[in-house]
């Protein structure tokens, strides 16, 4: 009986022990993967612990066509994603829905295909995520999935150091350096660590672009679009008469004040038009025409850009983004998500999926969307072969801003734009600062209108801080954030892109294991030394234009 007994016991204590590496990893975003490859190359041990099922986050979960700016300052391993996918798509069987030379090679600025540095910028969501399955293999990088952090009592710390995390399921992980690289910095925030969610005040680090910004229209995702004023009433121009959906009664500020709003979220869709790989639009669960009446005043009004945003990828599929005043961003049903409790974040992800749905299913079905738009619409369909155990619906919201660390370093719009010198290079961003509208709201004209949608140029290339990755001293001298980073709102509205998380991740992953061979807190890890194995290994640092 005992003989029979001790298996078991012994894998019961397997199971209890806790998991052990120099650095753990929490999230399996872009930034994630690349960190965990660093690591590895550096010859330290890593454990990849990840809250979700699939890697790459919105790299792998439908944003394709690449928010890349100037390609140039791409480098390191994020560079080497691009060159992986590069050489998936060189293999002739890669090309099932369409002909290569039917691609078009459309990029954002340069082309999608760049055959000097043997670079691929536009990809279809599977292929990222295979890249990325393949990549962590290569390196044989542990991971548990599906493995949420107890962000009420899972976070332990002697000191200004922590020793040890737990998740849900009751497994505790112990490292020398942790790293939070998630989209919603759930561990920073367990940690103890400072962090802000919305907008600063224009007045708190003295920027133009940041805080309320009425009146500002930037891009055409606005009722400024449209070619008269809308009403938000029921019965237009009555406001006794009620409301209508998806319009907020609240004042929404004054400008340049800050506040605790996000900019909206969306799903990146993989939509196709070919037949033998369309999935129609499914009509949602708990469907409501009604909420998208202001779409039809928008239609009426003679707004014809609903495919603006279709954008080409391979196999004759779509990034599908937001485009327009009342489009695929779920405009102020966001703002709780940042700090929100796991059930609660579901519950706003099934109504950010059941807005998305319905307006695809709107536009391609009701009878009052103009014919010309409807048909069209009803052309397109889900693509079959992508998020296959997810009803070909994207696995990964787009979490565009949620925590933002308060760290050693702020960067704000003054560095991006090069107004101020940015200390200790850890990589480059280059993208226009990007926000999206945060709410709609009714003006004291009586009509309709949307705020927070920003774009601003950075005048090219600009630097992230060392800095801006670490806590202040004396909070977590073993934590370090390259997703959530120290940033204001608008200053992260460029920081934000993909590509950036990738470099960043590979850099906080060197400096961790830095730390660990200088036994001493990420605070402390010397730059120059840092500054020569970053571009050593391939980053970009500075730019000359």
């Amino acid at each position: 009986m005992l003989q029979r007994l001790l298996p078991l016991l012994f894998g019961l204590l397997l199971c209890a022990a806790p998991r052990q590496a120099d650095v753990l990893i929490y999230g399996c975003t872009s930034g994630a993967i690349t960190a965990a490859i660093q690591v590895k190359k550096m010859g330290k041990s890593v454990q990849l612990v990840c809250p979700e099922t699939h890697l790459g986050g919105l790299t792998a979960g439908g944003l394709g066509w690449t928010d890349s700016g100037n390609k140039a300052v791409i480098g390191g391993l994020s560079r080497e994603f691009y060159q992986r996918v590069w050489n998936h798509y060189e293999k002739p069987g890669a090309w099932r829905w369409q002909k290569r030379e039917e691609f078009g090679n459309k990029g954002q600025g340069t082309p999608a295909l760049d055959t000097a540095g043997r670079t691929m910028w536009i990809f279809e969501p599977h292929v990222a995520e295979d890249v990325y399955e393949q990549w962590v293999k290569e390196f044989k990088i542990p991971i548990v999935r599906n493995a949420m952090l107890d962000r009420e009592n899972g976070v332990k710390k002697q000191g200004d150091r922590i020793t040890s995390i737990r998740t849900l399921d009751g497994k505790t992980y112990v490292a020398k350096i942790f790293m939070d690289a998630t989209y919603e910095g759930d561990l920073m925030a367990a940690a103890g660590v400072d962090y802000h969610v919305g907008r600063e005040g224009t007045k708190t680090y003295g920027e133009e672009w940041n805080g309320v910004q009425t009146g500002v229209l930037h891009h055409r995702h606005h009722f400024g679009a449209v070619a008269k004023p809308i009403s938000p009433y029921v019965i237009p121009g009555d406001p006794k008469s009620g409301v209508l959906p998806r319009i907020s009664t609240e004042p929404p500020g004054t400008k340049g004040e800050g506040d605790k709003k996000v900019q909206a979220y969306c799903f990146r869709m993989c939509l196709t038009q070919v037949p033998a790989n369309r999935v129609p639009f499914p009509k949602p669960a708990g469907y409501d025409p009604k909420e998208y009446e202001l779409l039809v005043r928008i239609f009426d009004a003679g707004w014809r850009e609903t495919f603006q945003k279709f954008d080409p990828i391979p196999n004759a599929k779509t990034d599908t983004n937001n485009h327009g005043p009342f489009s695929t961003d779920n405009i102020g049903r966001n703002w709780d998500y940042p700090e929100a409790t796991y059930a609660r974040r579901k519950e706003i992800i099934r109504e950010h999926v059941q807005y998305q749905q319905g307006w695809l299913y709107f536009i391609a079905n009701d009878p009052r969307v103009p014919a010309e738009v409807r048909n069209e619409m009803a052309k397109w369909g889900l693509s079959k072969d992508e998020f296959r155990d997810n009803a070909n619906w994207p696995h990964q919201m787009y979490v565009r801003e949620a925590r933002r660390m308060i760290g050693r370093y702020v960067m704000t719009e003054h560095e991006l734009t090069k107004k101020r010198p940015t200390p200790e290079s850890i990589g480059m961003g280059s993208y226009g600062i990007d926000s999206h509208n945060i709410q709609r709201y009714i003006t004291p004209e009586g009509y309709v209108q949307n705020e927070g949608d920003i774009g601003v140029s950075t005048r090219g290339p600009y630097q992230i801080s060392y800095g801006s990755l670490v806590p202040k001293a004396g909070q977590a001298a073993n934590l370090l954030v390259p997703v959530c980073v120290s940033s204001s709102h608008i200053a992260y509205g460029s920081i934000r892109m993909e590509p950036v998380f990738m470099i960043l991740g590979q850099s906080a992953a060197t400096a961790a294991v830095m730390a660990i061979e200088g036994n001493m807190a990420v605070q402390d890890v010397p730059y120059e030394k840092l500054r020569a194995r970053l571009l050593a290994d391939g980053q970009v640092l500075e730019y000359k234009q």
